[in-house]
Parts: structure tokens; C-alpha cells; sequence
């Protein structure tokens, strides 16, 4: 059994790591509000787009032909598929990256020729050690997502498919289901399927009936589909951020329980040896002073 001084040194290491743990989760979750109320304050600049989207495609259904495009002349065996992954830049997240990755894997290795892009310091990592190429290497931080990172990623996906290089836009991402769950999802944005632009605000409709399209409806769709891909990337960059900090909350509080636990079971250790070493000094002095009057 270890003494005292072994003991109390190890509660001491045991709090210190508790400081750091508490630390990060306070810091996750401060980061945590503040990107859900930038996506939240964004969320209805995008619905608007997508009710333009869908009324235009209710006054002009040809519009936009070449989003809606799904190569049907190409047989599985050429289509590419482009990933777009979004992962951490760090750890310390529970099995937030893990699953990103063992998604990731499964998809590219279902499907033909593909194209991989990558967000976030860890996947570059993970991708170069397993030897997988990447082909556009987005060398932006996940941290702090902003508008301007996913308009320049939404515009070179759009660019691709435009130019036929990828055939399918997907993108691999974590979102929060609820505050104890984190899932990762694989979901296509690009052909568009006209069954799911809908509009969000039917208020709106009585509106647009009076909107005039200029120079016409196909020009004004084709402006706006990058901006509605932006909306999706943004959104994704957002959840999967949400996502990081909701995993990292988990995993640092599960930590500061376990110290807890581990602090009260030291703590009885160290009574116990307290306790033994009071009772063997008390013995020794009774045994003393036996001898004395001896």
C-alpha cells in the first residue's frame, strides 16, 4: 500500500488535471453558444434563397438544368464522386474524429474514382498516413467557420461539377442530434433533386407572384444555386463545429467525474494509511512507556 505523502501527491496531480479539464469544457461550451447563434442568425438568409429557388423553379421548371444534371449517360463505373470531409483540428473530442473518418472510409471505398477534400488539421493527418489522396487540401482551421471559407469552398465544388470532373457533391459531416448525441452523416448537395427546394414561408408566395426575374429566371438560378450550395457547406462547417465542442463537453465532464471518483477512493486510501499510522504511533508510545516503568 502506498503512504500518505504518495497518495497526496497523487490527489494533487489528480485536481490539477481536473483545473484543465473543467477549463476546456467551459471553453467548448462558450464556443458551442456562440456558433449556434451564428447559424441561427444566418438560417433565414438561406431559406430565403431557397424559397427564390423554388418559386423560380414553379415559374420556369427547366431552370437550372445543369445542377439537376445526374449523368444518367455514365454508368457507375465512371461516375466520380467528390467528398468533401470536415473534421477537427485537435483531439481530446471522444470519438468525434473517429467516426468522421471510419465514414469517410466507407464511402470512398464503396463507390469508383473519387475526389477528396478536406477540412481540418486531423483529417489532412489521418489521410496522408493511410495514403489516400487528397486533391484539394482546403487549408482552412474548423475552428470559428465563416461565411467567406464556405463561399470559397462551395464555389471550387460547384466549379467541378460544372466542368463535369465530379459527378456527385457529398459531404461528410457530424451534426447533434440531441445534447448526449452526436452522429457523422454523408449527404449529396449537388445534382440538386427539385422535390427537395421547397419553400420555407408560404406567406412569401402572394410575393413572388409579383417578382420579375431579370435578365430571366435561368440567369437569376444559376446566381444563386452557388449561394445555396454556400448555405449548406456553412451550415455543415457550423454542426460539425457544434458537433466538436458538444463531443469535447462529454468527454471533459466524463473526465471530471472520473477524477471525482478517483479523488474520493484516494482520499479513503489516505485515511486509512492516516488512520494506520496514527494507530502504530499511539502502540509504539503505550509500548514505551511499559518498558519505562519496567
Amino acid at each position: 500500500m502506498a503512504n500518505a505523502r504518495e497518495i497526496q501527491g497523487r490527489m494533487k496531480s489528480i485536481k490539477d488535471t481536473m483545473k484543465i479539464t473543467s477549463a476546456m469544457y467551459m471553453v467548448s461550451s462558450s464556443k458551442l453558444q456562440k456558433a449556434k447563434r451564428d447559424l441561427k442568425n444566418t438560417e433565414p438568409y438561406f431559406e430565403l434563397i431557397q424559397d427564390s429557388l423554388a418559386k423560380m423553379l414553379d415559374a420556369v421548371p427547366d431552370a437550372g438544368t445543369k445542377y439537376f444534371d445526374k449523368r444518367k449517360h455514365k454508368d457507375f463505373m465512371h461516375r466520380t464522386a467528390g467528398y468533401l470531409v470536415i473534421t477537427a483540428d485537435k483531439g481530446l473530442a471522444g470519438a468525434y474524429n473517429h467516426n468522421v473518418f471510419k465514414l469517410a472510409e466507407k464511402k470512398i471505398s464503396e463507390d469508383g474514382p473519387d475526389m477528396l477534400f478536406v477540412v481540418g488539421q486531423l483529417g489532412r493527418h489521418y489521410f496522408e498516413k493511410k495514403g489516400i489522396p487528397v486533391d484539394i487540401n482546403f487549408k482552412y482551421t474548423a475552428q470559428n467557420p465563416t461565411m467567406n471559407r464556405a463561399r470559397h469552398i462551395a464555389r471550387r465544388l460547384v466549379e467541378l461539377f460544372e466542368e463535369e470532373k465530379i459527378d456527385d457533391v457529398y459531404v461528410i459531416y457530424t451534426q447533434v442530434v440531441n445534447s448526449l448525441k452526436i452522429e457523422a452523416v454523408c449527404k449529396k448537395i449537388l445534382p440538386l433533386k427539385a422535390e427537395k427546394i421547397e419553400m420555407h414561408d408560404n406567406h412569401l408566395v402572394d410575393h413572388y407572384n409579383e417578382a420579375t426575374f431579370l435578365p430571366d429566371a435561368e440567369t437569376v438560378f444559376e446566381h444563386i444555386v452557388p449561394d445555396y450550395v454556400t448555405g449548406f457547406v456553412y451550415g455543415a462547417l457550423v454542426e460539425s463545429f457544434c458537433s466538436e465542442h458538444n463531443a469535447r463537453m462529454l468527454a471533459m465532464q466524463t473526465a471530471t467525474d472520473s477524477a471525482n471518483d478517483m479523488i474520493k477512493e484516494l482520499s479513503i486510501a489516505y485515511n486509512r494509511v492516516r488512520q494506520a499510522s496514527i494507530t502504530q504511533e499511539i502502540t509504539e508510545i503505550v509500548g514505551g512507556s511499559h518498558k519505562n516503568r519496567n
